[in-house]
């Protein structure tokens, strides 16, 4: 994956560690970063996740290996916190497809009545300008806390289809989608059933509905990596972005995992090199900062999200 030999990968390793401690600084990865990343990382997981474990920190550096958006989390939940993000141009297509000009629109059209969940993978001025959030975990729970027998989600269509399986309510969305999950075609998945017959197929919800069909689990990341552990099967087909895979070997070495397809990548999320994240932190630089007015609106929408009992 990485364009640089192993012991090259060690020695940025070993410089990132003594950075992290000289700088009071802590290592965030996503789920979907290098392998390389994440072995170097305080901490890999869920892009919320990963934000609400470092603010709980007395780090006074948040370094995160993911996306805009997650670096802007970050932000919003620890603003005494310095945010570095080691590739600014790392982007999230979905994130992007919606604006807070566009939804101040889409609310005028809804009407007071409706009240718009915006799903964490959207920008701060996204978050502001929405009820509530979900992540893909809690998605369902979050609609159904909701006194509104309607709701709007925002911006991932296939997260709202998956919701909408499980509620009563009308639920409405933004035609928004993920391309690395939503381009993936029932064929493929049949071409790995047919790999591996008697493997589960776990789905992320970004997947498109005919794909959920298919699979036998359905779930975020830091779900997949539960599922795998507890599950009695020994085989399985996943469905999300490659760099799950790393963490799901490395910590089930007596189950096999076959990558769904080799599409399965989000060049956002592999942009980030273990150079780019020992440059951040050796230069203190690409800086993540949310306007103060947007971040307190933002916080809100988080809040509210986190004060649903958790099932």
């Amino acid at each position: 994956m990485s364009s640089i030999v192993s012991d090259e990968i060690a020695e940025y390793q070993g410089k990132i560690r003594s950075l992290l401690k000289e700088r009071n600084a802590i290592l965030l990865a996503h789920n979907y970063q290098r392998d390389e990343i994440q072995e170097v990382a305080d901490i890999a997981g869920d892009s919320l996740e990963l934000s609400r474990k470092a603010a709980e920190t007395d780090a006074d550096v948040i370094v995160f290996c993911g996306v805009h958006f997650m670096a802007e989390s970050a932000a919003i939940l620890s603003p005494q916190k310095t945010v570095l993000l080691p590739r600014m141009e790392a982007g999230c297509p979905m994130a992007d497809m919606i604006t807070p000009e566009k939804l101040r629109r889409k609310r005028e059209e809804l009407g007071p009545d409706v009240p718009v969940v915006t799903y964490v993978n959207s920008s701060a001025a996204v978050k502001a300008e929405s009820d509530i959030c979900c992540t893909s975990a809690n998605a369902v729970a979050v609609v159904e806390s909701l006194s509104a027998d309607r709701v709007f989600m925002t911006p991932d269509q296939n997260l709202a289809k998956y919701v909408a399986r499980f509620t009563k309510k009308r639920v409405d969305y933004w035609k928004g989608f993920c391309p690395t999950h939503h381009l993936l075609k029932p064929s493929q998945v049949l071409a790995a059933r047919a790999a591996l017959p008697d493997a589960k197929v776990v789905a992320h919800p970004e997947c498109p509905p005919e794909i959920i069909d298919m699979a036998d689990h359905v779930t975020s990341t830091s779900g997949m990596y539960r599922y795998a552990t507890e599950s009695g099967a020994k085989r399985f087909i996943i469905a999300t972005e490659s760099g799950i895979m790393y963490r799901l070997r490395k910590e089930n070495p007596d189950k096999e995992f076959l990558h769904v397809s080799a599409d399965m990548i989000c060049p956002n999320m592999k942009v980030t090199s273990i150079e780019d994240v020992y440059d951040a932190l050796l230069e203190m630089k690409e800086v993540i900062t949310v306007p103060e007015d947007i971040r307190v609106r933002a916080k809100v929408t988080l809040e509210r999200m986190l004060a649903i009992p958790r099932g």
